[in-house]
């Protein structure tokens, strides 16, 4: 790149003269290998890693994703022609000798495959990862912080533990990308990530299958007048995601809104304990499971509630607010930087029912606002989240880490066309047989220039 911002070499810049059917046989040029390696290919860091592969140009980049065992996506990624390795005994829990089992088949296949990029993806996918490049001496090591691997709800110990194990991989790391604003910040301040070294890079959506607007069919489905008030969250029921939280929240919305029905989306350990937890308060909620078309669901809440202890952005987040749906959300990690009160939905502190109630209350009872908000919000998502913007600012990362101009570079100027300058100025054309007349001394000669 020069000083200038124009690129140094621009690429694909020379129009053919020719097609290639007409063409002896050409050699094709390399490709680049990729190896991205996730801990579970799966829910918020899997479904953005699945777009990254599927996004990539064929034509350019040989893919390969190496991953825990089970989750739904390794189909789709094999049948787009991503190069699929499931890795043995990787858990997402941390386990020595099982961990070290990974190391070695990653290292086994760094070593075979040779790829010009390792991206790695999640806190141990991240540490093993990196490690396995580094042990190989792979070019180019690159990590996407999805979120933190620590956060203010484990034990002290613990956070301790995973920041040492972030920091022991920095030096082995050429680039950091992350899917939030705070989270780059963040990274940065734990000193798990360099000043200036983190890029952010948002998590894209598959917007074209996410709805603009309610489906009627929602409702019709789960016995739900059209007046009814919705609120509803989709997610997994863990930990992470607070379930109890949102039940405690929806007794208490209850109590001022009797009529108000809600409704929670997917399925997870805590599931039973959220059951219980809702019949112990009185408070009727649907629990859906699973549900392939969790977005076709979500479209019919009158308000979306994400009520995570800590999220990096979250999926399930950024789809609501690509629906247009109104929303509360704790503010944890990247949630603000998508979540602006006021202007795309309203935040609340974490582990805080109450709260989270009362900013469901408020959106319900200014549904003007709410809608304003929800909006907002859907038209700012489907710009930032777009597949193709988020394949392309990783495509530059890489591009730049290997020296290479990049597909948006920008081209040359068209071809000089080329003129007859004679020694005392007089301009023509370059003199051929039978065109014009032609120097006659021995000191004439013929200058060409550019036509400027």
């Amino acid at each position: 790149m020069m000083s200038d911002g124009t690129p140094a070499w621009p690429s694909d810049a020379f129009a053919g003269a020719a097609g290639a059917e007409a063409l002896p046989p050409q050699p094709a040029p390399p490709r680049i290998k990729v190896l991205h390696v996730i801990t579970k290919f799966w829910a918020g860091a899997g479904g953005n890693t699945l777009l990254t592969v599927l996004g990539a140009d064929p034509a350019r980049y040989e893919t390969w994703v190496a991953g825990c065992e089970g989750g739904p996506l390794w189909e789709r990624a094999e049948r787009a022609g991503v190069r699929a390795v499931r890795l043995k005994r990787f858990h997402e829990t941390i386990a020595p000798l099982a961990d070290l089992y990974v190391l070695l088949q990653l290292v086994r296949l760094i070593r075979r495959e040779r790829p010009a990029i390792v991206h790695t993806h999640s806190a141990k996918a991240g540490f093993l990862g990196r490690l396995a490049a580094w042990l190989c001496h792979t070019p180019v090591v690159v990590h996407t912080f999805h979120g933190l691997p620590f956060h203010d709800f484990m034990s002290a110990r613990r956070k301790r533990v995973y920041v040492l194990l972030d920091r022991l991989v920095r030096p082995m790391t050429d680039a950091f990308l992350a899917v939030a604003p705070r989270v780059a910040r963040e990274a940065v301040e734990q000193r798990i990530a360099p000043p200036g070294g983190i890029v952010v890079v948002p998590s894209a959506v598959e917007l074209d299958q996410i709805p603009t607007a309610p489906d009627p069919s929602v409702r019709i489905e789960l016995g739900i007048g059209p007046d009814v008030p919705l609120i509803g969250t989709v997610g997994r029921l863990e930990y992470q995601k607070a379930p109890l939280d949102f039940v405690r929240m929806a007794a208490r919305v209850a109590a001022t809104r009797p009529g108000a029905c809600f409704v929670m989306v997917g399925e997870g350990p805590l599931a039973a304990e959220a059951q219980a937890e809702a019949r112990r308060l009185g408070v009727e909620i649907r629990f859906l499971g699973f549900r392939a078309d969790a977005p076709l669901v979500a479209s019919a809440f009158d308000v979306f509630v994400i009520s995570s202890l800590y999220e990096g952005l979250g999926r399930a987040l950024t789809e609501a607010v690509a629906s247009g749906r109104p929303v509360v959300a704790t503010a944890v990690n990247g949630v603000p930087d998508l979540i602006v009160p006021g202007a795309t939905g309203l935040l609340a502190t974490p582990g805080d029912p109450a709260t989270l109630a009362d900013c469901v209350l408020w959106l319900l009872e200014h549904p003007a606002e709410a809608r304003q908000m929800g909006d907002a919000g859907g038209h700012w998502v489907r710009w930032m989240f777009d597949p193709a913007r988020m394949c392309q600012l990783i495509d530059q990362a890489y591009c730049r880490l290997l020296g290479l101009p990049g597909p948006a570079a920008e081209a040359p100027p068209p071809a000089p066309q080329l003129r007859r300058r004679s020694p005392a100025g007089r301009e023509g054309t370059p003199s051929r047989p039978g065109n014009g007349p032609q120097p006659t001394t021995a000191t004439a000669m013929t200058v060409f220039d550019s036509e400027a």
